[in-house]
C-alpha cells in the first residue's frame, strides 16, 4: 500500500486502525522551526475519539511520540517521524465480518486488491483513524503558517441537509440518527486567510489540485468545491467574474466567487473550499451484502464502536490537509 504524498514536502502515513501503532513521516521542513507540543496536542484532541457522547465510545489519548526530526522543541531538518500507539482496540468486533464486506466500506475493494490479506479490523489502513497522523503533520504546518500571518479555520456548513446548524441543533441531528441506528453526513467549509498572491502553479500543480489530493486522503470525503463551486455553473460570467480594485497597497476583488484561486494560483483573497462528507457507513441497521467465500447473499448488522457522524471530528483534518498543501506551496514559491 502506498500512502505517500510527495511534492516539495513528502508525507507518508502508516499503520492500521487496530495495529500496534499508527504514524507519519514528514520530510522537507527546514531546521529551526519551533513546534509547540502542547498546542499540537490541543489540535489533535479536537479529532480524537470518545470526546463527546455522540462520537464513537472508543477512547484513545492520541499522544504522539516523536522518533526523529525534533530536538528541544525545534525541527532538526531530518524527516519528522511520529507514532501514536493504539490502546483501546477490540479486533474481535470484526471477526464475523471477514467474509461479508460492509456496504460503504473499503472491505470489498481491499479484498480484491490485496487478495484478502489486508487487516481490515476497524477499517485497517483505510480507517478514519489514520487521520490522526495526518493531523500531526498538519498541526505542525499550521504552527509554521501562523508565524507567517496565515490562519486556517473551518466550520460545519451543513449537516444532514440543515445549513449552518447551531451546536444544539447539531447534537439533536446526530443523536436522532444514532437512536435510529443510522448515520448522517454534511459539508465542511474551510478558509485560509493571509495568503500572499502567487502561490501554486497552472495545470496539474494548482492550489486546487494540491489541496484536493490531500483532502481526498480523508476517508468519507466525496466531493470538494472551491469558491462558488458548482453554483458557478448557474451564474453568468458578468456575475461570477470578481471585479478587481486597488486598496491598501494591494489588488483585491469585490467578490470572491473564485475562492482565492485563479489559474491554480492564489490571488491574495481568502482561499475558500467546501468538502462533502458522506454518512458514516457503519450503521446498526440490517444491510445486504455477499459472502465472499460462497458468493451467496448475506445480511449483516454491524456491531462495534462507530461515530453516527464524523463531520465534527473531520474539521481539524480538513484544516490539516489545507495547511500541508499551503506549506508545501510556500516552500516551492
Amino acid at each position: 500500500m502506498s500512502s505517500t504524498w510527495n511534492k516539495h514536502l513528502s508525507l507518508s502515513i502508516f499503520g492500521e486502525s487496530h495495529g500496534p501503532a499508527i504514524g507519519m513521516t514528514l520530510d522537507g521542513l527546514p531546521a529551526g522551526e519551533a513546534v509547540d507540543l502542547d498546542a499540537l496536542q490541543s489540535f489533535l484532541d479536537r479529532r480524537a475519539p470518545g470526546a463527546a457522547p455522540w462520537t464513537t465510545p472508543r477512547k484513545e489519548a492520541d499522544v504522539p511520540e516523536f522518533l526523529s526530526g525534533l530536538k528541544d522543541g525545534k525541527t532538526t531538518g531530518a524527516p519528522i517521524t511520529a507514532i501514536i500507539r493504539n490502546q483501546n482496540v477490540r479486533s474481535g468486533d470484526y471477526d464475523t465480518l471477514r467474509d461479508t464486506p460492509r456496504p460503504g466500506h473499503a472491505d470489498y475493494t481491499a479484498h480484491v486488491k490485496y487478495g484478502g490479506l489486508a487487516d481490515m479490523s476497524g477499517g485497517g489502513h483505510f480507517s478514519g483513524r489514520l487521520t490522526a497522523p495526518l493531523c500531526i503533520a498538519g498541526g505542525i504546518c499550521l504552527q509554521i503558517l501562523a508565524r507567517q500571518g496565515i490562519t486556517i479555520s473551518s466550520h460545519i456548513a451543513a449537516l444532514d441537509g440543515v445549513a449552518n446548524p447551531s451546536f444544539d441543533e447539531m447534537v439533536q441531528l446526530i443523536t436522532a440518527a444514532l437512536a435510529d441506528g443510522d448515520s448522517i453526513g454534511g459539508v465542511i467549509e474551510c478558509t485560509a486567510l493571509g495568503l500572499p498572491a502567487g502561490l501554486g502553479d497552472p495545470m496539474f500543480d494548482g492550489m486546487e489540485n494540491r489541496i484536493s489530493s490531500l483532502v481526498f486522503g480523508i476517508p468519507a470525503v466525496k466531493g470538494i468545491a472551491f469558491g462558488a463551486g458548482f453554483e458557478a455553473a448557474n451564474m453568468r460570467g458578468s456575475v461570477h467574474n470578481d471585479a478587481f480594485y486597488f486598496e491598501e497597497e494591494t489588488i483585491q476583488t469585490r467578490t470572491n466567487h473564485h475562492g482565492g484561486i485563479l489559474g491554480g494560483i492564489t490571488t491574495g483573497m481568502p482561499l475558500v473550499f467546501r468538502a462533502a462528507i458522506k454518512p458514516t457507513p457503519s450503521i446498526a441497521k440490517p444491510q445486504e451484502t455477499v459472502n465472499l467465500r460462497t458468493n451467496a447473499p448475506a445480511s449483516i448488522e454491524i456491531q462495534g464502536r462507530h461515530d453516527p457522524c464524523i463531520v465534527p471530528r473531520a474539521l481539524p483534518c480538513m484544516e490539516a490537509a489545507a495547511a500541508i498543501a499551503i506549506c508545501d506551496a510556500m516552500k516551492g514559491a
